[in-house]
């Protein structure tokens, strides 16, 4: 077997060409211009259909090229391609995401596809704003975009219902972390009791809860995506002084502790359930199971929700406008090529079909995720809007003006990802103050970039 270095030389040694790319194909049929294989990873078993779809296009297209894809769950697929990168042996495709890129790319572990963007002119103007700009370090692009997403409310509108909620409230919506708004005193209502009594009730027993009126999200790491981050920044709370690739965050920010502290008064009400206490189960199987009425949820659970084999029905709200407007995490994913592939060639058409037209607008049909294509995106709502399903909570967020927000994008990104979620988890279980647990990590997590 080549060496990783020696492997990765040859794969840049590749990219120097302009007109052509030279064949760097491995030994035996690949390099005897026989059928080339490569391997493609992603983690999301409900899109795995549509780019097997998208691969069957491809291989017809390209009839001396196999894809060959391999879908594992989250947590197995980043060990698994961690593990992989040590050996030398990675995919020479897969699906990349923001927290974990950047170790990526400083370790030169990815290819530099800006050298091909520019000689095939692939038009980086027709994705999703700032999609493209998320996948680029120091003048290199290390992926093209290939979804997008944001954050709305999911909800359960029988048990809403149930509880004189009209859907239609929950379109304005607003929330502060000193009272909570019109949007703790919904979560208030939707709150029952084993006696049928709400969380409004001045009879309302938090310790014998039957629906809980919001389930929150903790194991999400240094952003909450979910939840506390879309919150706190509708706070004015920013991450960094600069994204992406700032160099210091900004954890100990008091609107983030009291937005944080916000969230264990719902707990400490009994609007919540308890961390300590809360199953392992998914808060999305929680709320199909009737034992929640409200979450946050991104776009890419939207099929979860629509599942025509559901007993209840669910619908999508916009998130509640706080002190500073509405705001939701819009965030996307790239596909990457290692830097070590011996198929750089062909690894690259792979991951320009994967971001073109005849790919994505195959993705849209199945409307799973909205794809990073501009056009492709509007085919994605028009298969769902064929469906009957209202997904626009999604999507008016990403159109309007300041309504979104970049998640973090920095070096170390797997290093604070953890620190961060234990520093919210005990401040949650009431270890520590919302303040100071944060101004404890936030030194750890600067310290990193020391």
């Amino acid at each position: 077997m080549k060496s990783k270095h020696l492997r990765i030389g040859a794969a840049l040694l590749c990219l120097s060409a302009t007109t052509t790319l030279v064949s760097c194909g491995g030994s035996g049929d690949d390099a005897a211009g026989g059928r080339t294989t490569l391997d493609y990873w992603l983690w999301d078993d409900k899109q795995l259909p549509a780019y097997q779809e998208c691969a069957t296009a491809f291989e017809k297209a390209n009839p001396d090229i196999t894809v060959k894809i391999t879908q594992t769950a989250w947590a197995q697929y980043w060990q698994n391609l961690t593990t992989q990168l040590t050996s030398g042996g990675a995919p020479d495709v897969w699906t990349d995401q923001a927290s974990y890129y950047p170790q990526f790319a400083t370790s030169n572990q990815l290819l530099d596809l800006q050298p091909l963007v520019d000689r095939d002119k692939v038009d980086l103007s027709a994705y999703q704003s700032g999609l493209a700009d998320t996948w680029v370090k120091d003048g290199k692009r290390y992926g093209l975009p290939k979804d997008w997403d944001t954050m709305a409310l999911t909800y359960n509108t029988g048990r809403l219902k149930e509880q004189g909620v009209d859907a239609a409230e929950l379109d304005g919506l607003t929330w502060n972390p000193a009272d909570g708004g019109t949007f703790e005193e919904t979560i208030a209502k939707a709150t029952v009791d084993t006696e049928g009594r709400n969380g409004l009730d001045p009879d309302f027993d938090k310790n014998h809860v039957k629906t809980y009126g919001f389930l929150p999200e903790w194991a999400d790491g240094s952003q909450g995506q979910n939840g506390w981050g879309d919150l706190a920044v509708s706070t004015g709370f920013s991450y960094l002084d600069k994204n992406p690739w700032g160099t210091h965050y900004n954890y100990d920010d008091p609107r983030l502790a009291e937005t944080i502290a916000w969230f264990k008064h719902l707990i400490d009400k009994g609007y919540s359930p308890r961390f300590d206490k809360q199953s392992s189960v998914a808060n999305s199987e929680l709320l199909i199971a009737g034992k929640g009425a409200i979450m946050v949820s991104g776009s890419w659970t939207i099929s979860t929700f629509t599942d025509a084999k559901l007993k209840q029905k669910f619908g999508f709200a916009p998130l509640p406008t706080g002190p500073e407007g509405r705001k939701s995490a819009i965030n996307g994913l790239s596909d990457a090529i290692y830097a070590g592939t011996e198929h750089p060639d062909q690894a690259w058409k792979w991951v320009k079909f994967l971001a073109s037209p005849d790919c994505q607008n195959l993705v849209a049909e199945r409307a799973v995720v909205f794809p990073a294509l501009k056009s492709a995106t509007a085919k994605a709502l028009a298969a769902h809007r064929a469906k009957g399903h209202d997904v626009s909570a999604f999507t008016d967020v990403a159109a309007a003006k300041g309504g979104t927000f970049q998640l973090p994008v920095t070096e170390h990104g797997t290093e604070i990802n953890p620190l961060v979620q234990d520093a919210v988890q005990s401040a949650i279980l009431g270890r520590e103050k919302p303040a100071a647990a944060l101004k404890s990590v936030n030194d750890k997590v600067n310290d990193l970039f020391k």
